[in-house]
C-alpha cells in the first residue's frame, strides 16, 4: 500500500488539475481566491501554479461547506486560525490532516469501456454494488465512470480472470471495509487524543503545529505496515486452517487406498 509523504505531496497543478483533484470546479477555485480564503497561485509567466497546500485548503473548504458553513463563516474561521501563527506551519498541519492517504490517480472510462474490462457476465446488481462501495463513480450524467483506486480495480480484474465471481469479491470488499474502518477509527482516536490536549475548540499553539503535522505524517506508513502485517497473518492462518485440513484429508485418503491395496493380495492368498 502506497502512501504520500512530505516528498510525494509536492505535486504541482494547473487550475484545471487542482479543481479536478479537489472535486470542485475552476469557477469555485477562482471564487475562493477572490474571497481570500484560498491563497493565490505561484506565477510563472502567464501560468498559475498550485501545490499541495492549495489542495489541502480546498479540502478544508469543501468539508466546512458540507457541514453547512457559509463562505463568510469559512473566511472568518480561516482568519481566526491564521492569527498569531506561522502560515507555513499552519498549511503543513492542514496538508497532513487533509491529504489523501494514497498517491493513486483516478482513472476514467466510458461505461462501455468498463463493461468490456469485466466481460459480458457482469450484472447490473454488481455494477450498482460497486458504485455503492465507491469502487466506481458515475459522472457526466452516467456517461463516464471514475475509478478512484485503479490498483483495486486491477486486483478485481485479475481475480475475476482467475474465475472468482465478481459478486462474491464485492461482498469480500464490503466485509474488509467494515473492519478496516474500525481500525482506522482507532488510529484516528490516538491522534485525536494528542490534539485534544489543547481543547477541541482551541487552536494548537504555533510551537505545537509542526510537531502535530509530523506526527500525522509518521502515523501514515506505520498504520499501513500494521494493517498489512495483520492481513498477511490472517490470510496465512485462514489458508492453513482450511487448505491444511483439506491436505490432511487427501493424505489420509491416499494412505487408506494404499492400505487397501496391500490387504487385497493377502486376502487373495488366504481366502476365507
Amino acid at each position: 500500500m502506497s502512501t504520500p509523504n512530505h516528498a510525494s505531496t509536492q505535486h504541482e497543478y494547473s487550475i484545471d488539475e487542482l479543481a479536478r483533484v479537489a472535486g470542485t470546479t475552476v469557477r469555485n477555485v477562482r471564487a475562493y481566491q477572490d474571497r481570500g480564503i484560498l491563497p493565490p497561485p505561484e506565477r510563472r509567466g502567464r501560468n498559475g501554479i498550485y501545490n499541495h497546500t492549495h489542495l489541502a485548503r480546498l479540502r478544508i473548504i469543501g468539508q466546512l461547506l458540507a457541514r453547512g458553513y457559509s463562505i463568510a463563516n469559512i473566511g472568518e474561521l480561516i482568519e481566526a486560525w491564521e492569527q498569531g501563527q506561522d502560515l507555513s506551519q499552519l498549511l503543513g498541519l492542514e496538508s497532513a490532516i487533509t491529504s489523501p492517504w494514497s498517491d493513486e490517480t483516478s482513472q476514467f472510462y466510458s461505461a462501455i469501456e468498463l463493461l468490456a474490462l469485466f466481460g459480458s457476465h457482469v450484472t447490473q446488481d454488481e455494477i450498482l454494488q460497486a458504485a455503492e462501495l465507491g469502487i466506481i463513480e458515475f459522472i457526466d450524467n452516467d456517461a463516464r465512470v471514475r475509478v478512484p483506486s485503479p490498483r483495486l480495480l486491477d486486483v478485481g480484474l485479475k481475480l475475476v480472470s482467475l474465475g472468482l465471481p465478481l459478486g462474491e469479491l464485492l461482498n469480500i470488499v464490503s466485509g474488509v471495509r467494515a473492519n478496516v474502518e474500525l481500525v482506522a477509527d482507532m488510529f484516528v482516536e490516538v491522534i485525536a487524543r494528542l490534539i485534544d490536549t489543547y481543547g477541541k475548540e482551541n487552536i494548537p499553539p504555533s510551537s505545537a503545529t509542526t510537531r502535530l503535522a509530523d506526527l500525522i505524517w509518521q502515523m501514515r506508513p506505520l498504520a499501513d505496515v500494521a494493517i498489512d502485517a495483520e492481513v498477511a497473518r490472517a490470510m496465512e492462518k485462514s489458508i492453513t486452517n482450511y487448505f491444511g485440513g483439506r491436505l490432511d484429508a487427501i493424505m489420509e485418503h491416499i494412505k487408506n487406498q494404499e492400505n487397501k491395496q496391500l490387504v487385497a493380495p493377502i486376502n487373495q492368498d488366504n481366502p476365507t
